[in-house]
């Protein structure tokens, strides 16, 4: 396993995101821009405007890993700061360093632009440190070369690093799926932090979990292609078909069964086999070529 430390310039991983007030903002923003710079974000839980900037900019000071926190002052409550900083409408958003304002915008933003901005407003502190990105990178690969018992002990000293790091969480649910371990794998899903629930990351884990039950009672691939070639209009043999196949590690050969399933009858059991082949495409990277091809076969028979 990786030995881990902490960046010497990078927030703790804890303090990425505060919940400041008048009473706090010395120490979150001025005094804490001395060694890394702060974002300030000065919203309401009122404004959905509001509201949708904060989650943007949150999502992406985490993906930085520490080389800049943003700090939420709620103007409903503390108006101090805002008042001197003289802002007249919400959101508006200020960039802090060494103590100082340098940079700031008002209103919302699409996210390329707020990640922008945080990539420019990261880059004043130095260049980043590659610690968690490199120990990830590591993690990953012991996890490819089938060492998966020290890719979920990697992944676990990367959460002690960064407990809301959404890829070495996703990385260690797939560790103890490759372990065989169903039950820790959607015990260490369910414990991720709520703020992280959403990521793309998750998502897929959160997929592959669910296949990984259903696998625990698949049939025989033999005796279920048989029931299907006795009988093509089983729908529920071929279901059934695609989910051991899946199980056995055949994802391509389980997304054209339900493709065919669709075909057949795309109502029957309410859609099961469009839901089914979400659930596949979820788990699986969105470049991989079964889920590009899949998506483009299922969209044919859609609008056909």
């Amino acid at each position: 396993m990786l030995e881990l430390g902490t960046t010497p310039n990078a927030a703790p991983a804890a303090d990425l995101i505060i919940d400041g007030t008048d009473a706090t903002f010395m120490q979150d923003v001025i005094e804490a821009s001395q060694t890394v710079p702060v974002i300030v974000d000065f919203w309401t839980p009122r404004s959905p405007q509001s509201q949708a900037l904060d989650q943007g900019l949150e999502g992406a000071v985490r993906a930085e890993g520490g080389r800049l926190t943003l700090v939420r002052i709620n103007v409903d409550t503390d108006q101090v700061y805002a008042e001197q900083l003289r802002v007249q409408s919400i959101p508006t958003v200020f960039a802090f360093h060494e103590g100082q304002p340098v940079d700031g915008f008002q209103g919302a933003l699409p996210p390329s632009e707020i990640q922008a901005f945080v990539d420019k407003i990261a880059a004043l502190g130095g260049e980043p440190d590659n610690g968690l990105a490199d120990a990830v990178e590591a993690a990953e690969q012991m996890l490819a070369d089938g060492e998966a018992a020290d890719a979920a002990e990697t992944f676990a000293a990367i959460l002690q690093e960064d407990p809301a790091h959404a890829g070495a969480y996703a990385g260690l649910v797939r560790s103890h799926l490759a372990l065989g371990d169903v039950d820790q794998a959607e015990a260490v899903l369910n414990g991720a932090p709520a703020e992280i629930s959403t990521d793309v990351q998750l998502e897929a884990a959160h997929a592959q979990v669910v296949l990984a039950r259903e696998a625990e009672n698949a049939g025989p691939v033999a005796e279920l292609a048989e029931a299907v070639e006795a009988n093509p209009d089983d729908h529920q043999a071929r279901f059934d078909l695609a989910v051991a196949q899946h199980a056995n590690g055949d994802a391509e050969t389980a997304v054209a069964t339900l493709l065919e399933l669709f075909r057949r009858d795309r109502e029957w059991n309410d859609g099961a086999a469009r839901t089914q082949l979400f659930k596949i495409f979820d788990a699986l990277p969105a470049n991989d070529p079964v889920v590009l091809n899949g998506r483009r076969k299922l969209s044919s028979l859609i609008f056909a």
